[in-house]
C-alpha cells in the first residue's frame, strides 16, 4: 500500500479548500495509507514571518516536513495551499528528497502576484477575475493583497517564485477544471504535467423530498467580490411574496450588508457547520451564487446538486463543467434582469425537482469514487 503524506495550510477562516481537503483525505485512506501535515496561518513573530517571506521558505516548517518524512517515509506528497505557513521551501526538500510530488490548485490568485505593475495584472479589465480587485481602487502599482503595498510586494515576490516552480519542477499539477487547466497552459506551464482532478465529494444517493421550505440560500464567503449585494438586490426586486433569501457565513461584507438589507425577506445567519449547512440546503427551493471571480471546483453548487437541489450561477471561469451541458439556470453576469429571471423561474416552477434530480445524477457520474481512484492511479503511476 503506497503512502501519502498530504500537506496544506489551513486558512484563518475555514472555507470551501479546507473542507476539499478533508474529503479528500477521507477518500484517499480508502486505498492508501495517509499521514497529514497541516499548518496554521497565526504570526507569532513578526520578524521571523518577514524573513520567511524574503527568503521564500519558513525554516520552521521545512524542519517539520523533514521530520514528518523520516517518521512516515512517503511515496507520494500531495501538497495543497502554501501560502504562507507551510512556504513554497517545501517544495527544495521534497525534490530533494526524491519524493513524487502532486500539487493541487483550487483557485487562479497566483495570476495576481506575477506582476508588480497594475496594468499588467488587470490586462486592461476593469476588475480582476482571479482575486476580483477593482482596477479603479488600483494605482501605477498592484496593491492587490489586503489594500497594503508592502504585503502585495512580499506577496508577489513569493508568487512570481510560485509560478516559476509551476514551470520549471517535476512537479504533477492537478486542476479542477479543463478550463483551469487550459488557463495554465496560456500562461506557459507545460501541458504534459497538467491533470484534471476534481475534489472528492460524497454523493448523496437519496432523492431531495419535493416539500421545500420557502427560501432560497446562499453559503459562502461575504465579500465583494462573491456578489452578495448583487444577489440580494436582485431577490428584492423580484418582489416575491413568503419568498425569503437566507445568507450563511461571514466575511468583510456581512456588517455592512446585514444593516443595509436585513429585513423579513433577507436573513443573515451565522457561521454553521458543514453538517448544518447541507440541511438548509436540502430544505431550499434552490442554491445561488454570483461571484464575479474564475472559480475552481464551487464547493457549494456540488453539494446542493449531491442533496437534488437546483442551482442558479453566472456563465464564469468552469463553473459549468460541474453541470449537464443544456443545463438552463446559468445567468450572464453583467445582466441583473437574466439573474432576476432564473430566480423568477426557480421560484414560480413546479419542475425545478427535476432540474434537481438531473443535477444529482450528473455529479454522482462526474464525481464516481471507483473512476476517480481510477484516475488518481493512473496519475501518480505516470
Amino acid at each position: 500500500m503506497k503512502k501519502i503524506l498530504v500537506i496544506h495550510t489551513n486558512y484563518q477562516t475555514k472555507g470551501g479548500e479546507d473542507i476539499a481537503v478533508e474529503n479528500e483525505i477521507n477518500f484517499l485512506k480508502e486505498k492508501f495509507e495517509v499521514e497529514t501535515l497541516f499548518f496554521e496561518n497565526d504570526i507569532t513573530n513578526f520578524l521571523s514571518e518577514i524573513k520567511s517571506f524574503l527568503l521564500n521558505k519558513n525554516s520552521k516548517s521545512v524542519k517539520k516536513l523533514n521530520k514528518k518524512i523520516n517518521e512516515f517515509q512517503p511515496d507520494i506528497a500531495y501538497v495543497h495551499n502554501t501560502w504562507f505557513k507551510a512556504s513554497i521551501g517545501i517544495f527544495k526538500l521534497l525534490e530533494k528528497q526524491n519524493i513524487q510530488t502532486l500539487l493541487k490548485i483550487h483557485n487562479f490568485r497566483y495570476f495576481c502576484t506575477k506582476n508588480f505593475l497594475a496594468k499588467n495584472h488587470f490586462q486592461d479589465r476593469l476588475f480582476c477575475k482571479a482575486c476580483g480587485l477593482n482596477r479603479a481602487s488600483m494605482g501605477i502599482f498592484n496593491k492587490y493583497f489586503q489594500d497594503s503595498y508592502l504585503k502585495s510586494l512580499i506577496s508577489i515576490r513569493y508568487g512570481k517564485k510560485y509560478f516559476k516552480i509551476l514551470k520549471n519542477s517535476n512537479l504533477k499539477i492537478l486542476v479542477l477544471t479543463d478550463f483551469h487547466k487550459k488557463y495554465l497552459e496560456k500562461l506557459g506551464v507545460d501541458k504534459s504535467k497538467l491533470y484534471i482532478f476534481r475534489n472528492y465529494l460524497d454523493v448523496n444517493k437519496s432523492i431531495k423530498s419535493a416539500n421545500n421550505e420557502n427560501y432560497i440560500i446562499y453559503a459562502g464567503r461575504i465579500s465583494k467580490e462573491k456578489g452578495v449585494e448583487k444577489l440580494i438586490q436582485a431577490f428584492l426586486k423580484c418582489d416575491f411574496k413568503d419568498i425569503k433569501f437566507k445568507i450563511v457565513g461571514q466575511g468583510p461584507e456581512k456588517d455592512k450588508l446585514k444593516k443595509q438589507y436585513m429585513s423579513n425577506s433577507v436573513e443573515f445567519l451565522d457561521q454553521m457547520s458543514n453538517s448544518e449547512v447541507l440541511n438548509l440546503i436540502k430544505k431550499s427551493i434552490a442554491t445561488v451564487t454570483s461571484t464575479s471571480l474564475f472559480e475552481g471546483q464551487p464547493t457549494l453548487l456540488c453539494e446542493a446538486s449531491s442533496l437534488g437541489v437546483p442551482s442558479i450561477f453566472p456563465d464564469s471561469g468552469g463553473i459549468k463543467e460541474f453541470f449537464p451541458d443544456d443545463y438552463e439556470l446559468v445567468f450572464d453576469y453583467d445582466s441583473d434582469v437574466d439573474l432576476m429571471s432564473k430566480l423568477s423561474e426557480v421560484v414560480s416552477h413546479s419542475n425545478m425537482s427535476n432540474y434537481g434530480i438531473i443535477n444529482q445524477e450528473f455529479i454522482s457520474k462526474l464525481l464516481d469514487k471507483d473512476q476517480m481512484f481510477e484516475k488518481f492511479e493512473k496519475i501518480i503511476s505516470k
